[in-house]
């Protein structure tokens, strides 16, 4: 998982647009626009991310600061 690729997501596209490209790699197919990775499943972690941040940052008026501290804190805590 690389924040800045993360970043770039949130900066560049919609969530509508993040949530089809979701689904395009659930299913195998192009996500529609470039998104960095080495493989699918590190692009599909880059896509959920950056759904998750963008979603929450429209939902509470927060910063993208504010909502990656909230998803990384929240990865930690399903990784510990």
């Amino acid at each position: 998982m690389k924040p800045a690729a993360i970043k770039h997501l949130v900066e560049t596209q919609s969530l509508p647009r993040l949530l089809a490209a979701e689904q395009a790699l659930l299913r195998g197919a192009s996500p529609g626009f470039p998104i960095s990775g080495d493989s699918a499943g590190e692009q599909l972690t880059h896509v959920l991310a950056a759904g998750f941040i963008l979603g929450y940052m429209q939902k509470n008026e927060a910063s993208f600061a504010a909502a990656s501290r909230v998803f990384f804190q929240r990865v930690r805590e399903s990784i510990s």
